[in-house]
This record gives C-alpha cells, structure tokens and sequence, in this order.
C-alpha cells in the first residue's frame, strides 16, 4: 500500500540526469528516472508524487557524498534510487584518478547510512554497469568495476534495500540484442537501453516499496 503523499529520489551520475533542466523544478529528464516516473503517476493518481531528479553528470561516489546532505538528506525523500559508480572506474582510465573498492565502498555506504540515520525512507540501490563495446572496456573496466559492484551487493544485503543487478540485466540484454542496441558507448544507453532500466527499477519499486522485500 503506497503512501497517499510520497516523495521519490533518483540520485546518479549522466545516466539518471539525461537531460533533465536543471533551472526547472521537477524536470526529470528524459532518461529511465522520467519513464518510470511517468508510468508510477500514471498508474497510481491517487498517490501524490513528488519526484526528482538530481543527477549530475560526471559524478563519482565522492561527489554524491560532498552533496548528499542538500541534495538528499535536506529533501526529506521518502524513497532514495542511488546509481553510481561507472566513473570511479572510467576516471581511472581516463584521467589517472583512481578510486579503490574501499573507497568507493566506504562513500557508498555513507549515503545509505546517512539515510538510515536521519530520515524514514527506503532505498533502491542500483549496480553500475558496462556493455563490453571495446577490449578496454571488457578487459580492464570489467577489472575494476566488478569488485565495486559486489561492495554495492553487499551494501544492500547488509542494509536491506532495494536492489537492481543492471550488469548483469545488460549483460542478459545483449545475448538477445548487440551491445549497440542497448548503450551507445557502452556506459550510456539508448532509449531501448532506458526503457529496460524503467522496466527493472519498476519492479524494484513494487517489490521493495509496496511488498517489503
């Protein structure tokens, strides 16, 4: 049974923000947050949502948490979606920043704890993910963000949360589609590639919010 007023969070990175106007207040984007979003007020008008959208393109984990208290905590959301994690391991590639299991596991479970602490919401945590488009990709990516994506399984087994295993749905994906279909690059994905995001965070909602597992 959903509440009659409920505030919905989606926190991320480029792949939650996509395209969301940051000078309009509850502009969602065009991305997975705005379909699932649309499909949960769609079917339940009774409920009276709030949703948000406050991804940032770019983000690491460690900027969630230097944000987390005015971008989280001090909206008092009722439900928190939490995906991050694909630019720990890109910045390693990419700009010699590297971010260790750890570290990333430590900044991850300081938003989840946070939550916990100082507000009565549920959270939905999401695995980042990668289509093997290159052998970089495949080979070193997968090297780095694999282990990161366990330290987020473990996170939601300790914290009982909601939880969408999106490399492994991506990686079931391309067996019946090429990675192309579902990801431009291997880290953003299509419309198609949104549309199954919606699909499984829908799923994760029902199953966490309304049935508690």
């Amino acid at each position: 049974m959903l509440k009659k007023d409920l505030t919905v969070l989606f926190q991320g990175d480029s792949i939650t923000e996509w395209g969301r106007n940051y000078n309009e207040e509850g502009n969602m984007g065009t991305g997975y947050a705005m379909i699932s979003s649309s499909i949960l007020g769609a079917l339940h008008p009774e409920v009276d949502f709030k949703f948000i959208n406050k991804g940032i393109g770019g983000n690491r984990s460690i900027d969630l948490v230097e944000r987390w208290q005015e971008d989280c905590i001090d909206l008092k959301p009722d439900v928190v979606s939490i995906m991050i994690g694909i630019n720990d391991t890109w910045r390693k590639y990419g700009d010699n920043e590297e971010t260790s299991v750890e570290k990333y596991e430590r900044n991850v479970r300081y938003l989840i704890s946070s939550i916990k602490e100082k507000l009565e919401a549920e959270v939905i945590l999401c695995e980042p993910f990668v289509l093997p488009f290159t052998e970089e990709q495949r080979d070193l990516w997968k090297e780095d963000l694999d282990p990161k994506i366990n330290a987020v399984r473990k996170l939601a087994r300790e914290f009982n949360t909601g939880y969408i295993p999106f490399d492994s749905i991506f990686a079931t994906a391309c067996i019946k589609k090429a990675p192309i279909y579902w990801s431009k690059d291997g880290v953003h994905p299509t419309q198609a590639g949104h549309g199954l995001m919606a699909v499984h965070w829908l799923e994760a909602f029902y199953l966490k919010i309304i049935n508690g597992q």
